[in-house]
């Protein structure tokens, strides 16, 4: 009954969590855009009123036409739109998603039973803390040089160095697909943290004052607007680790944390040409089209790297005693796959004629997609995984 439970805990979770994602993500993309489509207002009542700058659009068979007060507007309306809830309800639906499967099962997917590091308790406390050290390091560095002479460069510089510096330790103190998850939840709490400590509070700072009948302080819009910087170039890194756990041949790689490296570095680079874009159409800067050219040449470069290595012939050569394939596999597979617990996908492994009749699946996903075990594929050791790579190519008998 609780496996069941935590299914449908796990499904509507995931479920609120990608929609509130995308509303967040979607939001994001939409106001860089128009930061960077705006041109200076022409009508001279607006220009009068404060307004630095516009932009006609047309959608949905209707024309709108938003304008931008970098400070403040002359008035303050009756109804004021805030943008908070996307990025509230986001995180709190994907900690609870983390809390439900990878914290709550701490042993089958945060430690690596081949390779145990520390135990269960040990390794939750280390992932929470993944989120909580780089909040607070990542937002030390734009205390300090964010308002700086080219503190935008020196903070994108320092915070890329802390990005790589944790994808190596996660990848090092985690598995592969944990590793990897938890790099996307350790960059989402810092996008959830600006909202929270920075954008939110120095909004409600100036509405106060507007309210009060006080001057703006404009660091306010300018502290806002950086952080909601950053957040747009985490953004497609962040899309890249949720989706990775469904690729345990990237994830589980001898150079796992290279590849996620790379992977979230060209994500932000073809962030960066996008951003760019909209002020190029505009005339305000060189076409970005290098980014675009960097991001893509990095995904070839791993697409490259990583293909298969040929088949070794001579393995068929090893035949494979069907006990021991089933000893690794009630030992790894049968929590999801058998009578005796659940049957994930109508799929069980209790006898020699289940594990024949799923013989090619069991290949696909051990050995050509490195998938399974779910939630951990290094709980295989590589001389295991050979074992169902020998097994299968070697005509997948069970009567041996």
């Amino acid at each position: 009954m609780e496996a069941y439970l935590l299914d449908w805990a796990n499904l509507l979770l995931r479920w609120l969590h990608v929609i509130t994602a995308i509303a967040w993500v979607g939001s994001s993309f939409y106001f860089v855009f128009l930061d960077s489509s705006l041109t200076p207002p022409v009508d001279d009542k607006l220009r009068q009123d404060g307004a630095t700058g516009e932009l006609w659009a047309v959608h949905g068979g209707g024309f709108y036409h938003p304008v931008k007060y970098n400070v403040s507007p002359p008035r303050l309306p009756d109804h004021l739109h805030w943008f908070f809830w996307e990025s509230y309800t986001t995180w709190l639906s994907g900690f609870a998603l983390l809390s439900s499967s990878y914290l709550w099962n701490a042993g089958v997917y945060l430690v690596n039973p081949a390779n145990p590091l520390m135990s269960p308790g040990v390794a939750v406390v280390a992932a929470l803390a993944f989120l909580a050290v780089f909040w607070v390091l990542y937002d030390l560095i734009c205390r300090i040089w964010g308002q700086k002479e080219h503190g935008d460069a020196i903070v994108g510089a320092l915070v890329m160095g802390l990005v790589c510096i944790a994808a190596y330790l996660a990848c090092r103190i985690f598995p592969g697909q944990a590793a990897f998850l938890l790099m996307g939840a350790m960059l989402a709490t810092a996008m959830s943290a600006n909202v929270l400590f920075w954008i939110i509070p120095g909004q409600r700072k100036v509405v106060a004052a507007l309210k009060a009948g006080q001057p703006v302080d404009p660091i306010h819009g300018k502290r806002g607007k950086q952080r909601s910087v950053h957040n747009t170039y985490f953004t497609l890194p962040v899309v890249f680790a949720m989706l990775s756990t469904h690729y345990g041949w990237m994830n589980t790689h001898a150079l796992n944390w290279l590849v996620l490296i790379l992977m979230m570095f060209a994500g932000a680079a073809i962030r960066q040409f996008f951003v760019l874009r909209h002020g190029y159409k505009l005339g305000r800067n060189r076409h970005p089209w290098p980014y675009a050219v960097v991001g893509i040449v990095v995904l070839l470069g791993l697409v490259a790297w990583l293909k298969p290595a040929p088949q070794a012939v001579s393995s068929l050569n090893e035949p494979v005693k069907f006990a021991d394939l089933h000893a690794v596999m009630k030992e790894h597979c049968f929590m999801c796959h058998s009578e005796a617990t659940i049957q994930q996908k109508g799929v069980k492994f209790d006898t020699a004629e289940d594990v024949k009749a799923h013989a090619q699946q069991i290949y696909q996903q051990v050995v050509q997609l490195r998938k399974m075990p779910f939630g951990n594929p290094d709980a295989l050791t590589p001389a295991q995984v050979n074992m169902f790579k020998r097994w299968y190519e070697g005509g997948a008998h069970v009567d041996r």
